[in-house]
């Protein structure tokens, strides 16, 4: 029996990434974009997004992917997949205009026993009430996929969950295949609970990261390291070794907030309480200018006309997104301050900021600064010494949120070094 043929529509971070992942199992697919400047890209080699192992995954299985601007093309695949990206405003409201109209051209070419399947995240009743023909084979797939990581995640799901009109019914065979190729469990759910079981993931995760954020502030007034106690709660099955508890500069990305912004406005539609949501996004707000608040007082409130270097825009490492980044809100905050950006993979020219530089190099930006922040963790800036960032600067000054640099290096170099979760 022949693999069945899955599509991808919607050539952005979710889908390319999804799509390297289903050829890297063994299966034939093919990409489908409206926009020709896109496919033509992808098909030259090409990649709009930036991931780890990603040109490494579509190279090896290039034979293996097909990518195309017709929608008729689609008329081949088993299985489609809409995968486009579902982007957030700032409010955390999700734009669907995008993602209907895609489904409008590829919905009508597809054949009648092909399965469509709704990966990008949508709000809970979304895809029962899709005008889709009469007899179509619907599901909904819950996406994990997280940005730095996404081809290993696609890869290697813990899970898939599918949301299906009738759970109790069986998949249909191309889809089964498809999943069972992945070799992990498959749970089946009705259409709603699988729109929020999302949000209930990213829920869970939004209250771990508020635990570490308000005990890493309380660690950092009271003497202690919240990197002393990890280890304590690692070892408690009750949240176990996987646990996200690493403090951080507040949510950013745009899913998550999204799924915040969504629980709010179903509570408030159907008069549950949603004010534990409300607290984990007010604790994040306030926790995303924690870089501002310790450079303000270190810095900018004894320094006549300083200069800030910053290290990294994306609001993560090992990718280009810069959606909600704590690093532009940073830039925001700092007005008419001479700023020296540098970032491995983001075009910091496209920053908006008044007196800005853009480095070619990290310690290039470094050079004669007042103070260096380093907001986003790459691994290039782990492998910085220290001593050179010394002798770079002006100043002694470090703010670095995620503790990139060694802590006794910086000492040795006689760096004030601050870290979320560390008394300075």
């Amino acid at each position: 029996m022949s693999e069945p043929v899955i599509g991808y529509a919607g050539m952005t971070h979710l889908g390319i990434n999804s799509l390297a992942a289903a050829a890297e199992r063994g299966f034939p697919v093919v990409g489908f974009d409206p926009d020709p400047g896109r496919i033509a890209l992808l098909a030259g080699g090409g990649l709009p997004v930036v991931e780890p192992d990603l040109p490494e995954t579509m190279e090896r299985n290039r034979a293996r992917i097909r990518f195309t601007a017709a929608a008729a093309d689609l008329a081949a695949c088993d299985v489609v997949y809409i995968a486009v990206d579902v982007a957030t405003d700032d409010r955390g409201g999700s734009d669907l205009g995008p993602l209907r109209a895609l489904l409008a051209v590829v919905e009508p070419a597809l054949r009648p026993d092909a399965t469509l399947v709704i990966l990008s995240q949508v709000p809970p009743g979304f895809t029962r009430a899709l005008p889709v023909t009469p007899g179509r084979h619907l599901a909904y797939q819950v996406e994990t996929l997280i940005f730095g990581r996404a081809v290993e995640r696609a890869l290697h799901p813990e899970r898939f969950i599918v949301g299906r009109a009738d759970p109790a019914a069986p998949l249909p065979a191309a889809l089964a295949r498809f999943l069972d190729g992945f070799g992990c469990p498959v749970l089946v759910i009705r259409f709603e609970s699988a729109e929020l079981a999302k949000i209930a993931i990213n829920c869970c995760l939004v209250a771990s990261i508020g635990v570490a954020n308000t005990l890493a502030e309380l660690c950092e007034r009271i003497g202690a390291d919240w990197s002393e106690i990890v280890p304590t709660l690692r070892l408690d099955k009750r949240i176990g070794e996987h646990a996200y508890i690493v403090p951080g500069l507040g949510i950013a990305g745009g899913n998550l907030e999204r799924d915040l912004a969504t629980v709010c406005r179903l509570a408030d539609e159907t008069g549950s309480d949603a004010r534990i949501v409300r607290a984990w996004i007010a604790n994040n707000r306030q926790r995303r200018d924690w870089a501002f608040r310790r450079l303000q007082s270190e810095v900018l409130s004894r320094r006549r006309a300083p200069t800030v270097a910053v290290w990294g825009l994306a609001y993560k490492q090992d990718t280009n997104s810069t959606k909600n980044s704590p690093a532009l809100a940073l830039l925001s905050l700092l007005g008419d301050v001479a700023v020296a950006v540098h970032d491995p993979v983001v075009d910091g020219s496209t920053v908006g900021h008044p007196r800005l530089t853009v480095a070619g190099d990290p310690l290039e930006a470094c050079r004669d600064a007042d103070a260096l922040v380093i907001m986003t963790p790459w691994a290039e800036y782990r492998r910085a010494d220290p001593a050179a960032i010394a002798a770079a600067l002006a100043g002694r000054v470090v703010i670095d949120p995620f503790a990139v640099l060694d802590k006794a290096a910086c000492a040795a170099a006689g760096l004030a070094h601050h870290v979320l979760g560390r008394a300075p």
